[in-house]
């Protein structure tokens, strides 16, 4: 639990930081014979502020439950 904890942390903070992962797609516009022409877009995947919130919240709650069971 602690490793999953310690994964929602570091994504929600990136996701806050961040607000998207981007990534680039290729295309092919045009393939005549021995000519190829592609198009290389970048595009933006967005992480919505509210879910990198409750992914750091659940995050630092599976990191603090076993501490406040044990005390």
């Amino acid at each position: 639990m602690k490793y999953i904890g310690i994964a929602l942390v570091v994504l929600g903070l990136a996701g806050l930081i961040y607000g998207g992962m981007g990534y680039n797609h290729q295309t092919t516009i045009l393939d005549v014979g021995g000519i190829k022409a592609t198009a290389t877009e970048h595009k933006t995947l967005p992480i919505a502020p509210f879910a990198a919130g409750i992914a750091l919240l659940g995050g630092v709650t599976l990191l603090l439950v076993p501490r406040l069971r044990r005390g």
